[in-house]
């Protein structure tokens, strides 16, 4: 099992930054790659960002550019830095761990963050 705790989500107006952060604990070793997926209302949940134990990162096209994620190992912990947030950024945003890039893999995840994006 693992756990999945996120923090850092609140209110951002436009053009601002804010950063997100997830710590893991449990059966860390078991895991292949962390990430950060959002839900808008009304709409389906979707990838944001992911960083594998081997360092590859994948974003979507829509955040490419404003966001970045990186990972403290030392900490067991993911960070998702979101630099030029628009409104369309506006969404829960919850903390996934996944154990293996197959279909065999599982995913854990995090009860979510909400980030605001608006003046």
């Amino acid at each position: 099992q693992v756990q999945l705790v996120e923090s850092g989500g609140g209110l951002v107006q436009p053009g601002g930054s804010l950063r997100l952060s997830c710590a893991a604990s449990g059966s860390i070793f078991s895991i292949w790659a962390m990430g950060w997926y959002r839900q808008a209302p009304g709409k389906q949940r979707e990838l944001v960002a992911r960083i594998t134990s081997g360092g590859s990162t994948k974003y979507a096209d829509s955040v490419k550019g404003r966001f970045t994620i990186s990972r403290d190992n030392a900490k067991n912990t993911v960070y998702l830095e979101m630099n030029s947030p628009k409104p369309e950024d506006t969404a829960v945003y919850y903390c996934n761990a996944r154990t293996a890039p197959s279909v065999e893999g599982m995913d854990y995840w995090g009860k979510g963050t909400l980030v605001t994006v608006s003046s």
